[in-house]
């Protein structure tokens, strides 16, 4: 009977055995939720029907910070292979398939990363890494940078924000590879926008999601509804009744949409050629619109203290010029907002001869956030003015506003302009009075030099690239993560929100009691166990010799 019963229960050992090799239990203890996936990740790997390889190309000497992002990266991969066919194509370095890292991403042609270190006896050392990543799924491959590298923070803090960003960056190139359809967006054109020729860096860095159309608007009041987003670049001239009622139809059938509009209109020829040009309020017939929906864009010139530099002739000599960088507080730098998945990591946005945007509509039960605002030293000059490049003289005293918004975004049920109105007249395909919209979500931008790239020897610049300071500003990471945004139906842009708290250790103090460190850590452990020992030892030595007085 008893060996029935053993029997029985090491067969019961087995089965369970096999059954629950496969299962896989992990509990993620920590505060920030570090390890856990969300939702919307899952869902994107359980979609995955061929494996699909993972090759991370960071590697070589790495220092402490970039170890634990490699470290982290390929924790992420560990996770998603739990929940799909997500397999890392590392192990397969050995058998020659994949070249060294360092190699294979000399070969793509991607931009390395130099670290630059203090060694402990006063050298500085220079060390090149690729900090990416290369997903192939049916025979297609795209790479994706690990490293998000802001301006203005420390080497440690840039680290945080990308192992942050892991999870996003992971799903994101999952959804591009699973998507079977491209999707279209539009950049309207016929009312003075920016050319193609302007936004060429922005087009070309939407190109890698989207398929990008340009056209006017016709009178069909179904035109729109084949794009997910419209862009309207920097306007000059005002849109029609027939126009606007296509737009709001757009709006009401879930359409999205990104408004980088001037409430102002100012003559940048004249500002190049002549030192100073007039500034006055530009109607472009959408206030009325904008308002039912939630903004107002005022006609007022933003200027701040925190701004990038213009060169100026300041040599009383023309045969011997000496341009020196002034102050151009017109050409603010904007702050961006962390509450925002748009906006969270994403270095200052520059930008020339802005606008200011405010809410209106108090209870209309739209999401209404601020994504880019001026600094706390800011000011603004209501239309009509004028812009003199002659007087660059700053008096601080009269920048006394602080985050003046430029830039927000709306998400609900937006209310129809045309509910209590007529369809105009000659348009086809008129829909039935409606009085609020599908859930949608739109962006309004007080600014289209936010989107405009400048060219240098018949090249295109980087959007958001100053040349006089040689520095790259957040404007394409801006505008690519809004377009992501009004067109994220699958809620990938909300994992741009995660965050990781990030504990340092006091570099310093640990140099200056480097010795003591080190001697409490290499003698404590061996005393301590010493101690719990001898403890135990004693314990048990009196226990034994009562029990054996009392025999």
């Amino acid at each position: 009977m008893k060996i029935r019963t053993a029997a029985i229960v090491i067969v019961c050992l087995v089965l369970a055995n096999v059954g629950l090799h496969r299962v896989v239990v992990r509990y993620d203890l920590t505060q920030d939720k570090r390890y856990t996936l969300s939702n919307e990740t899952k869902q994107q790997v359980r979609a995955i029907e061929e494996p699909l390889e993972v090759r991370i190309l960071l590697d070589g000497e790495l220092n402490a910070g970039f170890k634990r992002l490699k470290r982290a990266a390929e924790e992420t991969v560990e996770e998603l292979g739990n929940y799909g066919k997500v397999e890392t194509a590392s192990g397969r370095k050995a058998n020659g398939e994949w070249k060294e890292a360092r190699e294979e991403a000399e070969r793509l042609g991607l931009q390395a990363t130099i670290i630059h270190e203090r060694t402990r006896d006063g050298r500085t050392a220079q060390t090149m890494v690729y900090p990416y990543v290369r997903m192939t799924y049916r025979g297609r491959t795209i790479t994706l940078p690990l490293l998000q590298n802001q301006r203005g923070l420390s080497g440690e803090e840039n680290l945080n924000r990308s192992i942050e960003n892991l999870e996003y960056t992971f799903a994101e190139g999952i959804h591009t590879l699973l998507k079977q359809k491209t999707e279209r967006i539009a950049f309207l054109e016929g009312h003075g926008e920016s050319d193609e020729k302007s936004v060429y860096d922005l087009s070309l860095a939407l190109s890698r999601y989207f398929q990008i159309d340009r056209g006017v608007l016709g009178t069909d009041a179904d035109m729109l509804n084949a794009y997910r987003c419209v862009i309207i670049a920097d306007p000059e001239q005002p849109f029609s009744d027939e126009e606007k009622y296509i737009l709001d139809h757009y709006v009401m059938q879930g359409g999205s949409i990104l408004w980088l509009i001037n409430g102002i209109r100012f003559s940048d020829t004249m500002l190049q050629q002549e030192g100073l040009t007039p500034i006055i309020a530009l109607d472009l017939n959408l206030t009325d619109m904008l308002f039912r929906y939630g903004v107002r864009i005022n006609p007022a010139l933003v200027q701040d203290l925190q701004c990038l530099p213009i060169p100026v002739d300041v040599s009383e000599d023309p045969t011997q010029p000496n341009f020196q960088p002034l102050p151009w507080t017109y050409a603010p730098l904007l702050l961006t907002s962390e509450q925002s998945p748009v906006t969270k990591g994403v270095a200052q946005v520059s930008g020339s001869l802005l606008s200011c945007i405010e809410p209106v509509g108090g209870e209309d039960g739209l999401d209404k956030r601020v994504l880019l605002a001026t600094s706390t030293a800011s000011t603004m000059t209501a239309a009509p003015a004028e812009v003199d490049l002659s007087d660059l003289s700053v008096q601080r005293e009269k920048f006394q506003y602080a985050y003046i918004p430029v830039a927000m975004s709306l998400e609900g049920c937006f209310p129809s302009l045309y509910t209590h109105r007529m369809a105009p007249e000659g348009i086809a395909n008129p829909y039935p009075a409606q009085e609020r919209s599908r859930k949608t979500r739109q962006i309004v931008v007080a600014g289209g030099s936010i989107a405009r790239n400048d060219w240098q020897q018949g090249q295109p610049l980087p959007v958001g690239y100053d040349r006089y300071t040689q520095t790259q500003f957040g404007n394409r990471d801006f505008l690519v993560n809004s377009v992501l945004w009004l067109t994220d139906d699958s809620g990938l842009m909300a994992l741009r929100s995660k965050s990781v708290q990030l504990r340092l250790l006091n570099d310093r103090r640990a140099h200056d009691r480097l010795t003591a460190i080190q001697i409490i850590s290499i003698v404590c452990p061996p005393i301590l166990i010493g101690m719990i020992g001898l403890s135990v030892w004693i314990i048990r030595r009196k226990k034994y010799v009562r029990k054996y007085e009392k025999k």
